[in-house]
């Protein structure tokens, strides 16, 4: 890290991770192997942003961005939210003057929120809605937290020890996420209201997957509200934290991007619902 960062102006850390990185050893006893962890939630979303942020003082670069999460919470249940925020914390301490991004949950081609509920219904017959899907997420557009991180670095003095919440234009539950996505993609799964601790049965063993699709973790993101700090009225009556609107940034609404990278769950592809095309 020191070799890359040794020339920088601004630094700015993507670092992180919403599993912890497992491998199987051996052991003397039975069954004789057992899952170790290679790379923890708090190694990623604590130990590395603290590393770098000690690295950019000690080099004494311009200007340090550290990318988070607006469901960084000490008090979460979910242990990756409690290691965001904590990595914010470790970050401050070590380079008082670094810029840290909240954006909310992500969407884009690559995304792991849209394209979940495509894959899993791929996958499986039912696609669990952990506490019946009614915990609200208000999603950005990835484009949005890319462009709003260039407006920084293009005048990084002003935001020198400050916040940059990132967030979408409007507000969803996740059961009417999965309900527009399947409206797009045609898929037809079982939309099951399940209790998260019952969901989490299913997530103890999706867990040993290489990427996984379902964390015990997950599930206790997933009960919980994915919002922006405060309302849109809370934001304009301060001036503390910066938004997309004190950058000159617009929000992208989801409607406007989607449909780009879902068409192509849909069974027979892109043109199969178009007249002409058989």
């Amino acid at each position: 890290m020191a070799d890359l960062i040794a020339d920088a102006d601004v630094v700015v850390n993507l670092v992180g991770k919403y599993y912890d990185t497992k491998a199987l050893e051996n052991t003397d006893k039975f069954p004789y192997l057992h899952y170790k962890v290679n790379t923890s939630l708090a190694e990623a979303n604590v130990t590395v942003p603290q590393t770098i942020a000690e690295l950019c003082k000690e080099m004494q670069v311009d200007n340090l961005i550290h990318v988070s999460s607006a469901a960084a919470n000490p008090n979460s249940s979910s242990e990756w939210a409690r290691t965001k925020h904590q990595g914010e914390q470790a970050v401050l301490e070590a380079y008082p003057w670094a810029t840290i991004v909240r954006p909310t949950q992500m969407f884009g081609h690559e995304d792991k929120l849209l394209n979940w509920y495509a894959n899993m219904a791929s996958r499986l017959p039912v696609v669990p809605l952990v506490d019946g899907g009614h915990a609200l997420t208000q999603p950005v557009w990835v484009d949005d937290v890319a462009k709003t991180i260039n407006r920084i670095i293009d005048d990084p003095d002003k935001f020198e020890g400050r916040r940059v919440d990132v967030f979408g234009p409007q507000d969803y539950s996740y059961k009417e996420l999965a309900k527009f996505v399947y409206d797009i993609t045609g898929l037809d799964p079982v939309l099951s209201e399940i209790p998260a601790p019952v969901v989490k049965y299913a997530a103890n063993v999706l867990q040993y997957q290489g990427e996984p699709h379902l964390t015990p973790d997950m599930v206790d993101l997933m009960s919980e509200d994915y919002l922006p700090e405060m309302t849109p009225e809370g934001y304009d009556a301060q001036s503390q934290v910066f938004t997309m609107k004190d950058l000159g940034l617009e929000a992208t609404p989801i409607e406007k991007v989607a449909f780009k990278y879902l068409h192509r769950y849909r069974t027979g592809g892109h043109f199969i619902l178009a007249e002409g095309y058989h």
